[in-house]
C-alpha cells in the first residue's frame, strides 16, 4: 500500500477568507465551500488541493507544517506576495540559494524560494 497527498488542509477561523487569498495568489479556483466550514482551492499552480477548515480558535504560535513554494523571479513573488498581504517574515539563504518565509493574512507561514538546479 502506498500513501500520496490528497491535500493540504489549514485550520483557519475564516475558510473563505483565506481560501480566496490562496486561490488568487496561486491561480487556483474555489471548488468548494460547504457553507463556509470547509473550503476547497483547486487547479492554478497548485499540485494538491488546498483546503482551509473552519475552526473557533487558532492554534497559537508557529505552525508545524508549512507549504515550500518556488518561482523563477524570487525578488518580484516575493514584492508581489506582500503588496497582497502576506507578511514577511525573513529573507533566507545565501549566494547559492535563497529564499524567504512569509505568512498569509491569517499567520501561516509559508516559504518562497528561487528555482535551482
Amino acid at each position: 500500500m502506498t500513501l500520496s497527498i490528497g491535500m493540504i488542509t489549514t485550520d483557519t477561523t475564516d475558510a473563505e477568507g483565506l481560501a480566496a487569498w490562496w486561490a488568487q495568489q496561486t491561480g487556483a479556483e474555489i471548488a468548494e465551500t460547504n457553507d463556509g466550514w470547509f473550503v476547497i482551492v483547486r487547479g492554478g499552480g497548485l499540485p494538491v488541493w488546498l483546503a482551509f477548515q473552519k475552526v473557533e480558535e487558532v492554534t497559537a504560535g508557529k505552525n508545524r507544517l508549512h507549504l515550500d513554494l518556488t518561482t523563477t523571479d524570487l525578488d518580484a513573488e516575493v514584492d508581489r506576495l506582500l503588496d497582497a498581504g502576506a507578511t514577511l517574515v525573513a529573507r533566507r539563504g545565501d549566494e547559492h540559494f535563497r529564499w524567504a518565509t512569509l505568512a498569509d493574512p491569517h499567520g501561516n507561514e509559508f516559504c518562497v524560494s528561487g528555482q535551482h538546479a
